[in-house]
Order: C-alpha cells, then structure tokens, then sequence
C-alpha cells in the first residue's frame, strides 16, 4: 500500500519531534539557583510547637545550618534582604495529627516550657523584630492549644530569596523523608547537594 506524499511527510515529521522530546532532559534546578551563594534557614511559620519534644523544629533548623556550613557551598544569611535562598524546615514526628502550641512565633523568639498544676505553661523572652519582608512575619498571637494537621515525615523546602513574602512563592524544590532533618548525616542536605552536583553536570553537558 502507497501513501501520499503528504501523509508520510506528517508521520516523519512526528517521529522527529517524539525523538527531540526524548532526547531533551528537564532541567534539574533553574541557573539562578546554582549560582546561589546566600541561604536562610527558616522554621515553617505555620508549625506549632510539639508539646512532646518542643524543641524539636529548633533543632532541626540549628542541625540543617551546620550542615550547611560543613557542605562549604553557602554562607548563612540573617534575614531574608540578603538570603539568595530560604530553606525552611519542619519536624516530622510520624504521626499526621497531634496536638501542639500555636501562636508562638518559632523564629524570633525562645519558646520556654513550665510545668504548672494544670498542666504545661508557655512563656518567652522576645528576640529580634521580623525583618520587614521577613517571610516569618506573622501577626503576632496569643500562645493557645491546637491541633495540627501536617506531613508525618520531616520537610524540607527551598524557596528563592530577596523578596517580599518569599514562602508564599512557589517552592523550588521539596524533600520529604523519615529523620530527614537528623543530625548528624541531616540527609535532606545531603540530597540537595546531590541534586545541584547532578544539575550542575547537565548544565556543563548542554552544548
């Protein structure tokens, strides 16, 4: 059986465009994040203070900086004018819902926990006022008992720095694992820099 002319011009030109898209590969991160030099690390705002472990979203951040640090790549910003990313991060306890403290600002100021006869008293002493355009910046509120709905494993999110309001911009790259945030390996870390090494490799592949 022939085909016209025209019919096998269409099936051929089908074929090359089906091998173009094969052959071009995603690109990994955006230039703009490998070039950037400037991170900071940030508690999810929106994470309450477990009263089981209230110390634990602290830690995780404390542990995700030194990683960084010992990683060598990027130098710790101190506020969000000056940060070309923003890693925020948020402890994950397994467990989907549980109880918490909301109302505590887990950014700028110590949380201390005291027993009282009723049960666990929340107290602080304030830190340092939110950078205007602090992506943390939140209308402040009154410590109060909640229950939290949130991802059972550790998250960790990089967001684009130098901007107003940055955690509401679409995020550049998520993680999600089991002890993600744990120390002394911190594994989220590690696969972010996996994950530039390999993206840096493309993009010195790309002729």
């Amino acid at each position: 059986m022939r085909y016209p002319r025209s019919v096998a011009f269409s099936l051929l030109l089908v074929c090359c465009l089906v091998a173009a898209g094969k052959d071009k590969k995603k690109s990994l991160l955006p230039t703009d994040i490998l070039e950037a030099r400037t991170v900071l690390v940030v508690v999810d705002p929106d994470a309450g203070v477990a009263i089981d472990a209230p110390n634990s979203n602290r830690t995780a951040q404390e542990d995700v900086e030194k990683a960084l640090m010992n990683w060598g790549r990027f130098t710790l910003a101190t506020d969000v004018s000056t940060a070309d990313l923003i890693i925020s991060v948020r402890k994950g306890n397994g467990r989907v819902v549980q109880p918490t403290i909301g109302g505590v600002p887990v950014n700028n100021r110590p949380v201390i926990f005291e027993p009282t006869d009723s049960g666990v008293g929340i107290g602080g002493h304030r830190g340092n006022p939110p950078q205007a355009g602090d992506p943390t910046n939140a209308q402040p509120q009154s410590p109060h008992p909640q229950v939290e709905v949130a991802q059972a494993q550790d998250m960790f999110v990089v967001y684009r720095g130098k901007r107003d309001n940055a955690l509401d911009s679409p995020a550049v790259w998520r993680y999600s694992a089991k002890d993600a945030l744990s120390s002394p390996g911190v594994p989220a870390v590690d696969a972010f820099r996996k994950l530039i090494a390999e993206a840096e490799k493309q993009q010195a592949a790309k002729p």
